[in-house]
């Protein structure tokens, strides 16, 4: 797998701890081995400017998904399909206060939000609301996973 992190922040970001949580959902969601992700963390400027770009949307906002060869999760008896699974940009200063209103804090939001974008390029997608059922119970699943997994050494 080939995972690229990009701190372009300026906040310090620990990318060798984000390569490895998605490392971790990829592994889970049965990603193809050889398949590609670079996570960019931008400043808030830069996400905004992506986001009323790509999303029509004005100001800042937390993570952006970009699927490139639409890979689907795998299933257990099949061959996951190769390929590039896509980019997320993430901001850690929303994620930071977002972390705070939620109680959890800085890096639980940042893993949150890195989980919740690898759903996006999988696939996933919360309009509706058995769709955010699926979703959301499959990130809360996933974290779940993550923090109580043995520590790597």
């Amino acid at each position: 797998m080939s995972i690229e992190v990009l701190d372009e922040s300026g906040q310090g970001l620990d990318v060798t701890h984000l390569a490895r949580l998605a490392r971790f959902v990829m592994d889970a969601m049965r990603v193809h081995p050889e398949a590609e992700l670079c996570i960019r963390a931008v400043d808030e400027p830069t996400i905004a400017e992506l986001n009323e770009q790509w999303m029509e949307k004005e100001g800042p906002t937390d993570v952006l998904a970009f699927p490139m060869d639409e890979l689907r999760p795998g299933l257990a008896d099949e061959e996951p399909e190769e390929g590039v699974l896509g980019d997320l940009v993430l901001c850690p200063v929303v994620a930071e206060r977002q972390g705070e209103t939620a109680g959890h804090g800085t890096l639980a939001e940042i893993e949150l939000l890195t989980t919740h974008g690898i759903l996006h390029l999988l696939g996933y997608d919360h309009a509706e609301p058995e769709e955010h059922k699926v979703m959301f119970g499959l990130q809360d699943q996933l974290l779940g996973r993550w923090r109580t997994r043995p520590q790597e050494g």
